[in-house]
C-alpha cells in the first residue's frame, strides 16, 4: 500500500531534463498522460519516447507546451502526424525487436510510466497489454510508475514483474483503449483470398494491423491446424482460435501456444486473453528477432505498405520525407519468415491511392507501384529481402528474380490504368 501514489504525486516526481518511456500503444499510462502538460510551468526540457499512442494528449498536440516537452517516437500514430508541425516531435528509425535495446544504449530512462493488471495474491501484476519493450524499460529506468487497472487483462507469459521491483502503483479504472475490428472492403477482401490461397494447414502465421490483414484472417475460416508467432495479436487471431482454425499443433516453438508481443482490438479480445494459457506474451526483443521467427517451419509474414517501386523496395512508413507510420517488425517479421523451413512473407497494398492534385484541388487516383519512390522516402523492406508483393490485380514473386523479371511481375499487378505508363517509365529508366 505504500507504493500506491495518486496521479499528482506522480507528476511531482517529474523534473526539468527528464527521460519519460511511454508504454506501447494501449500500455501507454493514460491518466498520467493526460495531465502532463498540467506541471509544463515548471518543467523544461522533458523527453517523452513513445510507440503508437492512442489519445492526443495535451503536451504532445498542443503547440504552447512545445518548448517545455520533446517527444520521439518509433512509431508515429495519426496525432502525432498532426502535431508534427510544432516542430517538437522525431521518429526513432528502428527495427521494432531493437527498440528498446538501442534506445537505452543511446539514452538511459530516468522514468518509465506503464500499465498493468491488478497485483495477485502474490505480488505480481502482469503487463497486460504490451511487452515489447517494456519489461526492458522497467529495468532500466530509474523509476518506475505503473497504472494498475481491474479493465486490463491479466495475460501469460513473459510478462510478470513483482510489485517489490515496481517504484509506485497509481490505482486507475478506465477502459482498455480499443482497436474497432472494422469490415475489410472488397479490395481487401480480393488481396485476402489471393494470400489465403498460398497458406497451408498447418503453417505459422503473423498478421499485421489494417483492413487487409483482417480480410486475410476471414479468408483462413477454412484452414486446419494454423499457429500463430506474431508481434501484434489482434481480433482475427481470436476469431480463428475460437473457430477452430488455430490450434499450434505444428510449431517448432511454444507449440500449442499463441505467441505476441502485444495485444491490441476489441473488448472482446481482451476478454478472449484474460488468463487464457493459450497465449503468452513474450519479450519484443525475443518474438521479434528473426532469428527465432525463422525457426518455426512454414512460417509466413503478412504486412501492408504505402509504395512499391519496380525494383521491389517497400516504403511501408512515409510519404516521401514526410513519416506517416513507422518501420514497426516488418523487416523482422518479412526477413524472419523467409528464414524459416518453406516461409514466405506477403506485401500487400492496393494497387491505387487517391491523391490530392496541388493543381485542381481534387482528389485523383494514383498508382502506389511506382517506377521510383518518391524522394526522401523511407525504404522499410528492401529489395534484397522482399518475396511477395500482392494487390488486387494478383501476386508478383519476387524471390530470385532480376530487375527485368521484377518489373514485369509487378507491372502486371498495377492497376490496368498505369501499366503502360511504368512500362514508358521503366525504359527510360533503364530497367528493360
Amino acid at each position: 500500500m505504500a507504493k500506491i501514489i495518486t496521479i499528482d504525486d506522480a507528476l511531482n516526481l517529474i523534473k526539468s531534463n527528464d527521460h519519460i518511456v511511454a508504454g506501447m500503444a494501449a500500455s501507454e499510462g493514460r491518466a498520467f498522460f493526460m495531465r502532463l502538460h498540467e506541471i509544463a510551468h515548471r518543467v523544461d526540457n522533458v523527453t517523452i519516447d513513445n510507440c503508437l499512442p492512442l489519445y492526443p494528449y495535451e503536451f504532445m498536440v498542443n503547440n504552447s507546451y512545445a518548448k517545455r516537452f520533446t517527444i520521439h517516437s518509433w512509431f508515429f500514430s495519426g496525432d502525432l502526424r498532426k502535431a508534427f508541425k510544432n516542430k517538437n516531435i522525431a521518429f526513432i528509425p528502428n527495427q521494432l525487436h531493437f527498440a528498446g535495446q538501442k534506445r537505452t544504449q543511446f539514452k538511459k530512462p530516468n522514468v518509465f510510466v506503464g500499465t498493468a493488471s491488478l497485483p495477485d495474491k502474490h505480488g505480481f501484476v502482469s503487463l497486460s497489454l504490451s511487452n515489447v519493450y517494456e519489461k526492458h524499460m522497467i529495468e532500466q529506468a530509474d523509476t518506475v510508475i505503473l497504472e494498475i487497472n481491474p479493465n486490463f487483462p491479466r495475460t501469460h507469459g513473459d510478462v510478470e514483474v513483482h510489485q517489490n521491483t515496481i517504484d509506485y502503483f497509481v490505482e486507475v479504472d478506465y477502459p482498455a483503449p480499443e482497436l474497432p475490428d472494422n469490415e475489410p472492403n472488397e479490395k481487401d477482401k480480393k488481396i485476402g483470398a489471393f494470400i489465403a490461397e498460398r497458406i497451408h494447414d498447418g503453417d505459422t502465421i503473423q498478421l499485421g494491423i489494417g483492413g487487409i490483414p483482417n480480410a486475410v484472417a476471414l479468408a483462413l475460416m477454412d484452414k486446419k491446424d494454423l499457429g500463430v508467432h506474431t508481434e501484434m495479436l489482434t481480433t482475427g487471431f481470436m476469431k480463428l482460435f475460437k473457430h477452430g482454425v488455430i490450434t499450434g499443433r505444428k510449431k517448432n516453438l511454444h507449440k500449442g501456444k499463441m505467441v505476441a508481443a502485444f495485444a491490441l482490438g476489441t473488448k472482446e479480445l481482451y476478454e478472449f486473453i484474460d488468463d487464457n494459457p493459450a497465449v503468452m506474451l513474450l519479450d519484443g526483443n525475443y518474438v521479434n528477432d528473426p532469428m527465432v521467427i525463422g525457426q518455426n517451419d512454414n512460417q509466413v509474414s503478412i504486412n501492408t505498405t504505402i509504395e512499391v517501386d519496380l525494383t521491389g523496395q517497400c516504403c511501408s512508413e512515409s510519404i516521401g520525407t514526410m513519416q506517416f507510420s513507422g518501420t514497426g517488425g516488418q523487416t523482422d517479421t518479412a526477413t524472419g519468415a523467409q528464414r524459416a523451413k518453406n516461409g514466405r512473407s506477403f506485401i500487400a497494398l492496393y494497387s491505387t491511392a487517391m491523391v490530392k492534385n496541388k493543381d485542381t484541388g481534387e482528389r485523383e487516383p494514383m498508382s502506389k507501384i511506382v517506377s521510383t519512390l518518391k524522394p526522401g522516402a523511407a525504404v522499410s523492406l528492401s529489395r534484397n529481402d522482399v518475396d511477395m508483393i500482392v494487390t488486387e490485380y494478383g501476386v508478383a514473386e519476387l524471390r530470385g528474380t532480376s530487375i527485368k523479371e521484377r518489373v514485369e511481375r509487378l507491372i502486371a499487378i498495377a492497376h490496368p490504368n498505369f501499366r503502360d505508363g511504368l512500362r514508358q517509365e521503366a525504359e527510360m529508366i533503364g530497367y528493360i
